[in-house]
């Protein structure tokens, strides 16, 4: 760390401070973490980044896209299903998975067009 990215007083805005603090009590911070938590690895941001281009995929379907076995693949769907990313439906003897919301979808676009945008800095 450098001088320029820190202050050079220490002095803080009580008021505000005060405000955020309370602000997040209110709302469960912790579930926003856990969200990037289970979006943080590789092969399941990858799952969620199929499940937006389609409607559902099954898990055969999915392995292959994420280049893994099909427990590899039921891990990381388990994971996604624990914390509400994606839901399933049974058909017979298949499993076919899709976003919970589209607000996920949402949250992909936005992490890609930042991507997008820093490349261009």
């Amino acid at each position: 760390m450098n001088k320029k990215d820190t202050c050079e007083i220490y002095c803080y805005d009580e008021v505000k401070v005060n405000q955020i603090q309370a602000d997040m009590e209110k709302e469960d911070i912790s579930s926003v973490a856990q969200l990037f938590k289970a979006l943080a690895d590789h092969n399941r941001a990858k799952i969620a980044y199929a499940l937006c281009q389609d409607q559902e995929l099954c898990v055969c379907d999915i392995s292959h896209i994420i280049r893994s076995s099909i427990a590899t693949a039921s891990h990381h769907l388990r994971t996604l299903h624990k914390y509400k990313i994606v839901k399933y439906r049974k058909e017979g003897k298949m499993a076919f998975y899709s976003l919970n919301n589209g607000n996920i979808k949402q949250l992909i676009a936005i992490a890609l067009a930042n991507k997008e945008r820093e490349a261009h800095v």
